[in-house]
């Protein structure tokens, strides 16, 4: 089986992508709960600077994600064009212009998705990002060649 297909990098599937890895991570979890308290201390206290403190560490985040997905959008001159990704039994190719690199399925970490992507890492901190949008009706025949290839422990893909 093979799949070939385009992504244009916007600042709406990097926000997505940023949003997933603040909030599925340890520190994500603790800055929400952090504001969260903040909030309930000041519904006991009502001293306006914890419901301050707290919806500033509520909402920093998402605001400086969106903001800097928007940047690196617009200024990563790899995201002015469209890429071009390649799966098939040996692995996952991505090319630009001249340029392809191909990496084994063995050396793929995990596939997670959201509702409006797919991430397929390389590594810890770093992931190809599939926006549903543009896979159209081959997304269901590219979670089946990402399961199909990677461990069930590695893949929580919702579709």
């Amino acid at each position: 089986m093979r799949e070939e297909f385009d992504v244009q990098m916007t600042a709406s599937a990097l926000y997505d992508y940023n949003m997933y890895q603040t909030y599925s991570s340890v520190a994500g979890i603790v800055a929400t709960v952090f504001g969260a308290l903040l909030l309930i201390v000041y519904a006991a206290t009502k001293q306006p600077v914890f419901a301050f403190g707290g919806v500033v560490v509520i909402l920093y985040s998402p605001f400086a994600l969106y903001f800097n997905a928007k940047k690196q959008v617009k200024l990563n001159p790899t995201f002015r064009n469209p890429i071009h990704y390649t799966l098939d039994d040996e692995g996952v190719t991505v090319s630009q212009g001249d340029e392809e690199l191909t990496v084994a399925w063995e050396n793929m970490l995990k596939a997670r998705s959201t509702e409006q992507s797919i991430f397929l890492y390389t590594s810890k901190n770093s992931a190809w990002i599939f926006p549903k949008k543009d896979l159209g009706e081959k997304k269901y025949d590219i979670i089946e060649l990402i399961s199909t290839h990677m461990p069930p422990s590695k893949v929580n893909i919702k579709q």
